[in-house]
């Protein structure tokens, strides 16, 4: 896969500080659990420590060892749900590749940093590749809207209540209270299927190799951001579809694109912890192929996922 994000950096460990926050402006939703997962304590292989980031309070009740961990206001990683982190600086050259090869499993890459010179604090840029836009984080903006929504609808109330009032027709606040709160269930579906869409469109175009059922680990990412989707909203069922090329005997393609959608579904369920009866998997073979004009094309060797009513 082509990589999406570049660091320049200036020292080992002011990179590797750029290489998390190069990660956490590509899944602006990440918390703690989602950092600790995408670099695990063995990039560092040390055994004092249990993770590579800690709350600032942790950092401030081990005075000892506040020289190890990027601590300074401008170094914390400031997630989206408020939550501040600091990282740990301690990179030397042989854990410093270890977490180098490990960034391009995201897509990013390091370019040559420079040596970070004695006494003068080092640093990193970041640079997108390939065409590559960031997300941008919807958070604070959805809950924005929400309160001007909220507040629309109690103008809206206390006008209603005053013509109650002189025309002596209580239904009608009940009529129009119904009204507006299917707006608001509007705008929450609004977003989610814009979200969906988005990693839809990701997943849809992750192949599988030929004759085999292994998720790549383009279609992991994307399943990690479907799950945050759907622990967000618990009324989301899907249903995995799995497709295969024309090549091979039909029987085969039907159980081949059966266990390329239960790869899917299993992974959702093991790793991601989605309840296993919001998920089907069905295997469709090559009975509806993506391309066609070519029926052995690699792109028809891939899994789908429908949104269930």
């Amino acid at each position: 896969m082509a990589s999406k994000v570049r660091v320049y950096g200036k020292a080992q460990n002011r990179t590797a500080l750029g290489i998390v926050n190069a990660y956490l402006v590509m899944y602006p939703h990440a918390t703690k659990a989602d950092l600790e997962k995408a670099f695990p304590l063995k990039l560092q292989d040390h055994g004092t420590w249990s993770s590579l980031f800690r709350t600032p309070e942790e950092y401030k009740r081990n005075a000892q060892n506040q020289d190890l961990w990027f601590g300074e206001p401008d170094e914390l990683l400031k997630l989206q749900d408020g939550t501040k982190l600091v990282f740990l600086k301690l990179w030397p050259k042989d854990k410093f590749e270890n977490i180098v090869n490990h960034a391009k499993l995201y897509d990013i890459e390091v370019v040559s940093f420079e040596a970070g010179e004695k006494g003068v604090k080092g640093g990193y840029r970041l640079e997108y590749l390939n065409g590559y836009v960031p997300p941008k984080p919807e958070e604070k903006k959805s809950k924005s809207w929400l309160w001007m929504l909220l507040a629309a609808l109690l103008l809206l109330l206390l006008i209603l209540l005053l013509l109650m009032k002189g025309c002596n027709k209580p239904e009608t606040q009940v009529v129009e209270k119904v009204v507006e709160v299917e707006k608001v269930v509007v705008v929450h579906d609004t977003l989610y299927i814009q979200q969906i869409e988005e990693i839809e469109k990701d997943f849809n175009a992750a192949e599988f190799v030929q004759g085999k059922a292994d998720l790549s680990d383009g279609a992991k990412f994307v399943l990690h951001d479907l799950a945050k989707v759907m622990q967000k909203n618990p009324e989301l069922r899907l249903r995995m579809e799995g497709h295969t090329s024309a090549e091979g005997d039909y029987g085969f393609n039907m159980r081949l694109s059966e266990a390329r959608a239960q790869a899917a579904v299993q992974f959702l369920v093991e790793h991601e912890g989605i309840d296993a009866a919001r998920l089907e998997a069905v295997g469709k073979g090559s009975t509806e192929l993506k391309n066609t004009a070519d029926p052995k094309a690699p792109e028809n060797r891939r899994t789908e996922f429908i949104v269930l009513e």
